[in-house]
């Protein structure tokens, strides 16, 4: 065998993330609430593959993502396959298969993890998780107003007040009619749309869009009805962080209706966090008979960077509630019997099999976080009866071992 020149690097690929203990509790805090939330609002919780056809994202997704910012190969049966940049094409695809079943309206959500090929930046990489919450089969406005409480919801359930982040809203059918008035015909409406997606990243959109249209054009954008009755709705909910902006139109190409996007108002991470709005017309991809549908993306990404933020990142705590440590060898199947008793009573246990030193055991079980530690020897091997030191406080208190998990939930719950 030739030996390798080269060591592999520890690094990851680029633009994706390792989740260490400390990073994962992070990462299932976040998952927590989302689901959490949903779930409080009557959502069910749905998954697919993370491959699918590359037609499904070239017929609704848009040319740039599909041209530029995808993962694409061909597999051994001469297929197109796209790892997914987005889930809701997808779930468009999971309803329209089942449409004839499902009792409307469905209310579904979903944290898939999802690929895009872009340079990676703050608030966006290469890969991320986005919670995708949708309703599909009301036209109501009723249903455009939950989607937007819900997102509100969210970051309050996170500890996010009203003054910390904006929801900007638009109407692009109002917008549609507007740019078919002035003159605009159906392509440049369309390209006019993309340009004025870019106008806060652009200093001159106002010559970029003379360009485009071959004339001087000026966008005059009043709230529709619909605007109005959805702040109106939305204040009633004691939702008053919501604002008409006429330039907002969101990225994908499937949009019909009410658009929304939520800002972070920190001068440090003023950015867009996440954001959504009705599509009516995805599910004719599959069939002749579109299905309305509302709904939004939250990735994973820019929520913990807003937390992160407005200080609202949880400390880490190991899941590990009691470390066992033993005197020496004779003392393990005490140990690993205690063990399974305290876990069918409900408590995470660690046994310590590094062989080291007992004081060695317990520095190492305090460095990791773990709250409650019992060491075991002669005394506990003959008197049945354990000491259960609290690391934080220092406060021993020696048990039966019927009553060590009744001490220690009590202590935990403290």
């Amino acid at each position: 065998m030739v030996a390798m020149k080269d060591k592999l690097s520890t690094d990851s690929y680029k633009g994706v993330r390792d989740f260490y203990p400390e990073e994962q509790y992070i990462q299932d805090y976040i998952f927590f609430v989302w689901e959490h939330t949903l779930e409080s609002f009557g959502y069910e919780k749905y998954n697919a593959s993370v491959l699918e056809p590359t037609e499904l994202y070239r017929a609704k997704s848009g040319e740039e993502i599909v041209n530029e910012q995808t993962y694409q190969f061909i597999d051994r049966g001469d297929r197109e396959v796209t790892l997914r940049p987005e889930m809701t094409p997808t779930v468009a695809r999971l309803v329209a298969k089942r449409r004839r079943d499902l009792t409307l309206p469905v209310r579904w959500y979903s944290i898939p993890n999802l690929f895009r090929y872009e340079r990676p930046q703050r608030g966006r990489l290469r890969e991320h998780w986005q919670l995708n919450a949708d309703m599909f089969g009301s036209t109501s406005i009723e249903a455009d107003v939950e989607m937007i409480e819900l997102a509100a919801t969210i970051l309050k359930n996170f500890g996010l007040n009203d003054t910390q982040y904006e929801i900007r809203i638009n109407d692009l059918q109002a917008l549609q009619q507007t740019l078919s008035e002035a003159g605009l015909n159906d392509i440049e409406a369309h390209q006019y749309r993309k340009l004025l997606d870019k106008k806060d990243k652009m200093s001159d959109f106002d010559e970029q869009a003379e360009r485009l249209l071959g004339r001087p054009f000026t966008l005059t954008l009043a709230p529709s009805e619909a605007i109005e009755t959805v702040i109106a709705k939305l204040h009633q909910r004691r939702i008053a962080n919501v604002r008409f902006v006429p330039s907002l139109v969101r990225g994908f190409d499937y949009y019909t209706g009410l658009v929304f996007e939520v800002f972070s108002t920190d001068p440090t991470n003023n950015r867009s966090l996440f954001g959504g709005g009705r599509y009516d017309n995805l599910t004719s991809l599959f069939d002749d008979t579109p299905m309305p549908a509302v709904g939004f993306g939250m990735g994973d990404v820019t929520t913990r960077d807003v937390l992160e933020t407005y200080n609202l990142l949880p400390p880490y705590k190991p899941t590990t509630a009691v470390s066992l440590c033993v005197l020496n060898d004779a003392f393990y199947d005490l140990a690993a019997e205690l063990a399974q008793e305290l876990r069918l009573e409900g408590l995470n246990v660690s046994l310590d099999v590094s062989g080291k030193k007992i004081g060695e055991q317990i520095t190492k079980a305090n460095k990791r976080g773990v709250p409650f530690i019992i060491a075991i020897g002669d005394d506990e091997a003959a008197s049945d009866t354990f000491v259960v030191k609290h690391m934080a406080t220092g406060v021993e208190k020696k048990c039966k071992r019927r009553k060590i998990a009744a001490f220690v939930k009590k202590a935990t719950t403290r």
